[in-house]
């Protein structure tokens, strides 16, 4: 099995190195041997998605393999793919197609992450919990977290960022009844202030488009925080105004920039 676009450098560290490639093992197991993963950064699934996908599992087969790994004599661990697994047993299947590799535990979390994060389906705190585990967990700087899963520190910092926010405000943004712009600039209130502007902006931002626009926002992010090396911010206001917001640590750091930017 190739290596998913995106993924890191630092996630052939935690799979043991270039010269000790991970093997797939292509095997039919019975899904009551297949148990949910722990790491699976999804604490939500979409039941109208799910039943429309046993439908089609139920029609055509499951056409592409889940992957797992062996925790003890026939009994296998969800690395990726758990929609396709429960989705198989809704549709009835006994048995479903599985790709077995032998990955330790960070790797496992780290793979997780990217399946879903490729997929562009992964709620923001969601990805920010998954990512916070790696730190916790594994002790990874934020630094090794962005180089495991494909992504520039900067950007990687600022979905951590979010769990900061009040746990209204997160439910909110898991809901998406907020984007992640305002929720980012919302981080500079606490309390009760947070909470209720969070609630008159999520009364006055039309639902229609925010969910491309919150991911159109975070690329142009990370696109000029990888040019500057810096983290930026953009807030998106009312009638197309905002706010774009450069980070510096120092006189010396906000003259560096200026002298990329002229």
């Amino acid at each position: 099995m190739s290596k998913p676009r995106g993924l890191g450098r630092g996630l052939d560290a935690l799979l043991g190195g270039d010269e000790v490639a991970p093997k797939d093992t292509l095997a039919t197991l019975p899904v009551n041997a297949i148990r949910p993963g722990r790491y699976q950064p999804r604490s939500r699934m979409d039941e109208t998605a799910l039943a429309e996908l046993a439908a089609s599992i139920r029609a055509q087969g499951l056409m592409q393999p889940v992957l797992v790994r062996p925790i003890q004599a026939d009994a296998y661990e969800l690395i990726a793919g758990e929609r396709r697994w429960r989705a198989a047993q809704m549709a009835g299947l006994m048995e479903i197609p599985a790709l077995v590799r032998e990955v330790p535990d960070e790797a496992a979390l780290a793979m997780a992450l990217i399946e879903n994060i490729q997929r562009e389906d992964l709620n923001p705190i969601e990805e920010a919990g998954g990512l916070q585990r790696l730190v916790d967990e594994f002790k990874m700087t934020h630094e090794q977290v962005a180089d495991a899963i494909g992504r520039s520190r900067s950007a990687t910092s600022n979905l951590l960022r979010l769990l900061r926010l009040a746990k209204p405000v997160q439910d909110m943004l898991m809901n998406r009844v907020l984007d992640m712009g305002h929720a980012r600039a919302l981080l500079a209130l606490e309390g009760a202030r947070q909470i209720e502007a969070a609630q008159r902006v999520a009364r006055g931002t039309p639902v229609r488009g925010r969910r491309q626009r919150d991911r159109d926002i975070a690329r142009l992010e990370e696109e000029l925080s990888d040019r500057l090396g810096t983290t930026v911010e953009i807030h998106h206001g009312a009638k197309g105004r905002g706010k774009l917001v450069v980070h510096y640590s120092s006189p010396e750091h906000l003259d560096e920039l200026l002298t990329k930017l002229r």
